[in-house]
């Protein structure tokens, strides 16, 4: 359980932030500008202070290279929660916003209005930061250096805070199509983007006090200093490793629901884990952006492949510039449309794409446990899927040892995976059928468990179901195939019962330590969360909870 490891780290942030509020506050209560601007000052620079902190660790965590080497090569990880680093990214950003709300608010509505108002014999120690003659009106502070910076930074970041929220980086409002036009994806990634211009003017705002005139207490510049060259140098890696990690198309699948699947070459020296995920940028839907996407190939296969769920639109420029190469599939084939490049003289001119990485994820875990319980909720099954392939590939390479043939790779722990895959369309099963039939045919000693379960249907002992039920039955038994998924794996109708799910594992699997990873929207990660506690808590077999972000 990691709540422990967020408890001590929001901890550190919260003092941190309240220390720094605290000495600033205390400095300039003693300070001839308190008689003036009284409490209003004071709350101001503490703001400030505690705004110039974090607007130096926002940077931190998504600093991803830094973060991946961390977790793999260190054991930072067992006190810090990496995982976590888009969510602490957030709170930062909250608390950036009221530091400079505290900071704008007191400065526009207080400060200045004091100042303006006060007499002659009380502005007489404000001549050395303000001049001779006095300001004369409001405008005044407005125009100078400090105030157009201030107030065009305030304005960019309400532009950045609005379009990051969920309401509006993922549609889901039914606004007006002109202003929807301003919404989704690629106005959230443009709008982030003007940090550099909120960076640049936080440095001149910085710098350019009213109260303090010596360089050295001019401090903004040195909480950036660090965190701005760690970024820095994070985005020319980027860019340098993506230069030569360009690849080659080798094939294009169109499945049911609005998915993609591609499958690349695998740049030279391009080495992952499963769970791991990769950032892929097509220069003909935009130059600029960079998407991360959950490898769904496992490390022995001699390519590198990912499904893409189209829900953006990003994502839906790209699966309409990848459609426009494909073809209906041949009777063998599956998905709605296909390319195989390697196959045939006329081949199509595709989009070129690059790609950097890889990061770590909380799936690359998986190697630890002897047992693993892997739940996916629809395109959720991304990187399970690569793990299931690593399975299955360490079970063949166990079996070529035992044959006496030699292999390189050195086998992993685990003896035994669960895998549920839990989805509303029945086209689905499409996206990854391949696999499901290799697990089906070289898994000789059931290793590892299948379940796919199709939510759309009614559960198995339900009289609505009941035709379907029969005929699938009669099919497998016939055939081998099951009617619904198109795979030597039976589906389930309905939703799993996690509750017997958890106790099955925890029966078959005593004294044993369970690594427990799912990947899926949020609304199940308490229940499979709180069971993971619970079986732990009554019976001999402990469960490790780990939720991929989604």
């Amino acid at each position: 359980e990691d709540n422990w490891k967020r408890i001590w780290v929001l901890a550190l942030w919260f003092s941190i932030c309240a220390g720094l509020f605290t000495w600033k506050f205390i400095q300039y209560r003693h300070r001839a500008v308190f008689d003036v601007m009284g409490y209003c000052v004071t709350t101001a620079k503490g703001a400030a202070e505690t705004t110039k902190f974090n607007m130096a660790i926002i940077l931190l965590p998504v600093c991803r290279n830094t973060i991946t080497w961390l977790r793999s090569r260190t054991k930072l990880g067992v006190v810090v929660p990496f995982d976590d680093n888009i969510n602490f990214h957030k709170v930062v950003a909250w608390g950036i916003a009221v530091g400079v709300g505290l900071h704008a608010g007191a400065h526009l509505t207080c400060d200045f209005p004091r100042l303006l108002h006060a007499t002659d014999d009380e502005y007489e120690p404000m001549e050395q930061f303000f001049g001779e003659e006095r300001p004369n009106n409001y405008w005044w502070f407005v125009k100078g250096t400090e105030g157009w910076t201030g107030v065009t930074m305030v304005v960019l970041m309400a532009i950045a805070y609005t379009l990051a929220q969920p309401w509006f980086r993922r549609n889901r409002l039914n606004l007006p199509k002109p202003i929807k036009k301003l919404t989704g994806f690629n106005a959230f990634w443009y709008s982030h983007h003007l940090f550099i211009i909120v960076y640049a003017l936080f440095i001149v705002h910085g710098y350019n006090l009213y109260l303090s005139k010596k360089w050295y207490k001019k401090t903004t510049w040195m909480y950036l200093a660090v965190p701005m060259l760690l970024y820095a140098c994070e985005r020319l890696i980027r860019a340098f490793r993506s230069g030569y990690k360009s690849v080659k198309i080798l094939k294009v699948a169109v499945y049911p629901g609005n998915v993609l699947s591609l499958h690349m070459s695998k740049p030279q020296g391009f080495k992952y884990t499963s769970g791991q995920y990769i950032f892929v940028n097509c220069a003909d839907v935009s130059p600029f952006q960079w998407h991360p996407f959950s490898i769904t190939s496992a490390p022995g296969d001699d390519y590198l492949s990912i499904h893409i769920r189209t829900l953006g639109d990003w994502t839906s420029q790209l699966k309409a510039l990848f459609s426009k190469v494909c073809q209906p599939p041949s009777v063998d084939q599956s998905g709605l449309l296909r390319a195989d490049i390697g196959k045939g003289e006329n081949k199509p001119r595709l989009p070129k794409l690059l790609i950097d990485g890889p990061y770590g994820a909380p799936a690359q875990d998986y190697k630890k446990y002897d047992v693993l319980l892997l739940v996916g909720l629809g395109i959720g099954a991304t990187p399970l899927i690569s793990i299931v392939k690593d399975v299955l590939n360490n079970i063949k390479q166990q079996n070529e040892i035992e044959e006496g043939v030699k292999n390189k790779r050195k086998p992993f722990a685990t003896k035994r995976a669960y895998f549920y895959w839990v989805t509303r369309e029945q086209g689905s099963f499409e996206w990854f059928r391949g696999v499901m039939n290799e697990v089906a045919e070289y898994d000789r000693d059931r290793m590892i468990e299948l379940h796919n379960y199709c939510t759309s249907v009614y559960d198995e002992g339900d009289a609505r179901s009941a035709l379907i039920t029969m005929l699938q039955s009669l099919q497998h038994a016939k055939s081998g195939v099951d009617i619904v998924s198109g795979t030597q794996v039976k589906t389930h109708f309905a939703r799993p019962n996690w509750h017997k799910v958890f106790k099955h594992v925890a029966v078959n699997h005593t004294d044993k330590k369970v690594g427990v990873f799912y990947c899926g929207a949020p609304g199940l990660t308490g229940e499979l969360r709180r069971l993971a506690q619970e079986f732990s808590r009554k019976t001999s077999t402990k469960f490790d909870f780990h939720k991929e972000n989604f």
